[in-house]
């Protein structure tokens, strides 16, 4: 047996000298199964320089020979980790391989490269690895938000970890006086559906700190199966006259994904008041068509018979175009077509005429045909251009009218 080793390890360190790394990891694979830990130091040696010269391939085949070195590879692998000069897919290769290790000496650096790395895919490996220690992981990361230095980066690195085991020491620290600290704990446990969740999420709708409302709104938004029970409409109908446009931004998107009657109301009012701001409009617009209801549809309808804002009816137009239901397609296009035969004053402007033409080209309803042929002699050089644009789709052979003079 020892004759054998000693044969191969020099067979290994010919191969070394030449630099021939697969052979070298042929050799070491040999070695590793003998399981003789006198030459553990040799191996380690042998197989560090294959990890930081090889490709991929051989990078990966080199990680499962550390692997069964075991914690002995770790010093070094730790060093490779936090130099920041290394090669970023050696780095990637070493914050891997120690979460496989699953051992605590392993935690604290894959945490600082989170705390201090710009790089966010490496960042996720760190997440990923500190994931693959499970329980180890979580529970020293846990008694990391006891102190105060170390709680912002605790939380981030839960939050990075994302598993069901994380949410009871994210919840002790959602009320946090640190902004971040709430701020990432509360975004982390937005993506759990647990039922200890949602009333969090709750109480951080009157957060004094308007990025943790939002937060808090974007997370209920995904709960559209508890909009019933938790009467999730009215809570946060309020927040559509939150003082922070985001906040109010964030609302009409939350209630677009929670559907229902008395959304698409709460967003029509306040799309329809006069101290309402543009881009708040612009988005509840958005989101009227987001909710994916025929209530939706006609509030738009209401909307362009009763605004004289150019920019919000040219939005309103571009969003119809976007309908992708086949049950709400007809109702959208019967809109924008009583619009272009009524005397609406923005129907006369050339941008408007061609973003119903462009919106009727995409919704793909015959019954577009004979107004989009009648625009495709209009006297403005732009309209024509659309609506023959729209007509190709339904026939790509169609004649172009802008041609005639």
């Amino acid at each position: 047996m020892e004759g054998n080793i000693n044969q191969l390890l020099r067979q290994a360190q010919t191969a070394y000298d030449a630099g021939d790394w697969s052979v070298l990891i042929q050799y070491l694979q040999q070695l590793i199964v003998l399981k003789n830990e006198q030459y553990s130091e040799d191996l380690l040696k042998l197989a560090l320089p294959v990890l930081e010269m090889g490709d991929f391939q051989q990078r990966w085949e080199i990680t499962k020979v550390l692997l069964r070195l075991g914690a002995i590879a770790i010093p070094p692998l730790i060093e490779i980790l936090e130099n920041d000069e290394a090669e970023e897919e050696l780095r990637w290769y070493a914050a891997r391989t120690l979460g496989e290790f699953q051992h605590p000496e392993a935690i604290a650096p894959l945490v600082e490269l989170l705390k201090t790395s710009d790089d966010e895919e490496l960042k996720a490996i760190a997440a990923t690895a500190l994931g693959q220690m499970g329980s180890l992981a979580i529970t020293q990361l846990s008694e990391l938000l006891n102190q105060d230095d170390t709680r912002l980066l605790a939380v981030r690195s839960l939050a990075y970890i994302r598993t069901p085991e994380t949410i009871t020491p994210l919840l002790t620290v959602v009320q946090d006086t640190e902004v971040a600290v709430r701020a990432t704990a509360l975004e982390a446990l937005s993506s759990f559906h647990d039922e200890r969740v949602p009333l969090v999420l709750i109480n951080a709708l009157d957060d004094v700190v308007a990025a943790i409302r939002r937060i808090a709104i974007l997370g209920l938004s995904f709960r559209p199966d508890l909009t019933a029970e938790l009467n999730l409409v009215t809570k946060l109908q309020p927040k559509l006259y939150d003082f922070n446009i985001d906040v109010c931004s964030a609302t009409a998107v939350a209630l677009s994904r929670l559907g229902g009657d008395k959304a698409t109301q709460h967003l029509f009012s306040v799309l329809m008041s006069a101290n309402t701001p543009i881009t708040l409009q612009l988005e509840i617009i958005r989101a009227l068509v987001w909710v994916g209801t025929i209530s939706g549809l006609e509030y738009l309808q209401q909307a362009l018979n009763q605004t004289k804002s150019e920019i919000l009816c040219q939005e309103i137009v571009t969003v119809l175009g976007r309908v992708e239901k086949p049950q709400l397609t007809t109702k959208a296009t019967e809109i924008l077509l009583e619009l272009l035969e009524s005397p609406h004053p923005a129907t006369e402007t050339a941008n408007i005429k061609s973003a119903i033409a462009l919106s009727l080209g995409q919704l793909g309803n015959q019954q577009a045909i004979p107004l989009l042929t009648a625009l495709a002699n209009d006297q403005n050089e732009q309209v024509k251009l659309h609506a023959i644009a729209a007509l190709k789709k339904f026939n790509p052979e169609v004649v172009k009218a802008g041609n005639r003079e």
